[in-house]
């Protein structure tokens, strides 16, 4: 006997709150699993569900029940799936302009109905399948197959388009090599990207995966407030994230996502199975080069040491506001341009504070100054003039401690002396402590 939908009838939940017709359905199932007039008669009972953690704990755990657990197709299996599709579709060759193993290729990650609703569409629509209308298309059905829980993140960007950091630029230059030609054991599992607020982690980031060459997911609110749809949120990504083959999945705000060890106060244990969840398929080296982790967080010290050690996520690379002169030039320019404010790097006025300045800072006095820029009724000033006057009124953040422990936890988590300025570079690991210890 199959049971399709069997979360529904047997839902995840505690057996305080099991009353009623599910109390009744999962009593009945548990009797039937281990009822000797069933098993001797050669009675096989099928409880069908799309995730393990959607179903409830005393049924997946019956020692009288197996787990079989069916994968999402892999390209191989999609290009035998989509040959049977189209056997007798004369029309799909003229709008297809991908070879079939191609067009598998960029069909990994999709369920077989969601592979075959996206080919008849195409068909009955006479939609020509193009790389752009597959892109599209796969984007719009994973996210809504995820619940919105993931976004693909299409880039526009490259690292060229970074201002500074140039050792971090390189390393991840290097890695991107790596990921192309598929030197996987090569690879880190995963990267922890630190730094103050305004330093430009996700832009960063962003910029990298326009030289990656693979999907690159970014990871969003997976949370919800009914008990074991959370854990099921996170199973069906981790199935996603599997199919694809190869993929970079981004973690933003990484200590508010990533759970902690024994669970938070009065969430239930939720934050220490996410935990547990999230450190068990980043530490499977299986997916070293298939599945790269990268987490971003201005407050590493939140996340479990546990969550960011080797052979989760190997190496951390902090970022930090410019350290000189033609460092904060450099990135006021790189600002200006982003803003398309036409300037040029001659004409920026000297910034007259020694203070770190992050790229927020910058952003925020070029748009003052081109609000007062707009503003003006008569006898118009030139842009350069305006901003002066911005910059001679501005005051840097008041909150400069807060700033400070971001840095100085920055550098403690950095696994390479390279990523560091000098100033930082020649302080010791006890210095570093010391201090934090003194701010907080």
């Amino acid at each position: 006997m199959v049971i399709d939908y069997a979360d529904f009838i047997a839902p995840r939940g505690e057996a305080l709150h099991l009353s009623g017709d599910i109390g009744a359905n999962l009593i009945k199932l548990l009797d039937w699993a281990k009822d000797p007039a069933i098993m001797t008669a050669h009675i096989i009972n099928v409880l069908l569900a799309e995730n393990l953690s959607d179903l409830n704990a005393f049924l997946v755990e019956c020692p009288f029940n197996a787990k079989v657990k069916i994968p999402m197709p892999n390209a191989v299996e999609l290009s035998d799936y989509v040959s049977f599709l189209v056997r007798n579709e004369a029309e799909f060759a003229s709008l297809c302009e991908v070879d079939i193993p191609t067009l598998s290729q960029k069909l990994a990650g999709l369920s077989r109905v969601n592979v075959k609703t996206l080919i008849w569409r195409a068909i009955r629509n006479h939609q020509p399948i193009t790389l752009k209308y597959l892109t599209e298309i796969k984007k719009e059905m994973i996210e809504k197959e995820a619940f919105d829980r993931v976004e693909f993140f299409q880039p526009k960007r490259s690292l060229d388009d970074v201002a500074g950091h140039e050792e971090a630029k390189q390393w991840l230059r290097e890695d991107a090599q790596l990921l192309r030609v598929g030197a996987t054991q090569a690879l880190p599992m995963g990267y922890l990207v630190t730094g103050r607020i305004g330093t430009g982690k996700t832009y960063l980031i962003e910029c990298f995966a326009g030289e990656c060459g693979v999907p690159f997911v970014i990871l969003k609110n997976f949370r919800e407030k009914w008990v074991g749809a959370t854990e099921g949120n996170l199973e069906k990504i981790f199935n996603i994230l599997h199919a694809l083959g190869q993929v970079v999945v981004f973690v933003d705000e990484a200590d508010q996502f990533a759970g902690r060890r024994g669970g938070g106060d009065g969430d239930s244990g939720l934050s220490g199975r996410i935990y547990g969840m999230l450190a068990k398929e980043m530490s499977d080296t299986g997916n070293r080069g298939k599945i790269l982790w990268i987490f971003a967080t201005s407050r590493p010290d939140l996340l479990e040491a546990d969550l960011k050690r080797q052979g989760r996520l190997d190496v951390h690379i902090p970022l930090f506001p410019p350290q000189d002169k033609e460092g904060k030039r450099a990135l006021f320019y790189a600002m200006a341009k982003k803003l398309r404010i036409d300037i040029s790097s001659e004409d920026l006025p000297e910034l007259p504070f020694e203070e770190p300045i992050s790229g927020n800072e910058l952003e925020g006095l070029l748009v003052r100054a081109a609000r007062r820029y707009a503003l003006q009724t008569s006898e118009k000033k030139p842009f350069k003039e305006i901003l002066e006057i911005v910059i001679k009124d501005f005051r840097p953040s008041a909150h400069t401690l807060t700033l400070e422990l971001m840095d100085l936890l920055a550098v403690r988590e950095c696994t390479d002396d390279r990523f560091l300025p000098p100033r930082f570079r020649s302080m010791s690991i006890s210095e570093v402590n010391r201090r934090i210890a003194e701010i907080t």
